[in-house]
């Protein structure tokens, strides 16, 4: 039924999902201070130099991603992204009540769109 919009399909996909990374991204400039409070307070070594790896992964791979071009590389960073953040912000396991609740939303989440990366991949290889 949809074969003959198989491209429009793609490209709706790569900008849903390589908008959403750029976006989020950008919203993490904007929130930099905050997040690097919260990485450092985890633990996380040199927290303000990883929010801003992880800020290029998100806008330089969601570029990629949204233009067509290198999909499968993209792709596969936003996946590593997504694993490490997911263990960084989403870690349900420790905790209890809506807080567990709201967390395994994330983790699901995330889950989510580390299949939608991986469908990107399978098309573009």
């Amino acid at each position: 039924m949809f074969a003959n919009f198989e491209n429009e399909i793609l490209f709706a996909a790569r900008l849903l999902l390589g908008g959403a990374f750029v976006f989020a991204g950008l919203r993490n400039i904007q929130n930099q201070a905050f997040l690097t409070q919260l990485m450092a307070a985890r633990g996380v070594p040199l927290a303000r130099l990883a929010l801003w790896a992880g800020i290029v992964v998100q806008v330089v791979a969601g570029v990629l991603v949204l233009a067509g071009l290198w999909i499968a590389v993209a792709a596969a960073a936003l996946i590593l992204f997504l694993i490490v953040a997911t263990l960084m912000f989403d870690n349900f396991w420790d905790h209890q009540g809506p807080e567990r609740a709201a967390r395994i939303n994330g983790f699901v989440a995330n889950v989510a769109l580390a299949g939608g990366f991986l469908s990107l991949m399978g098309q573009a290889l």
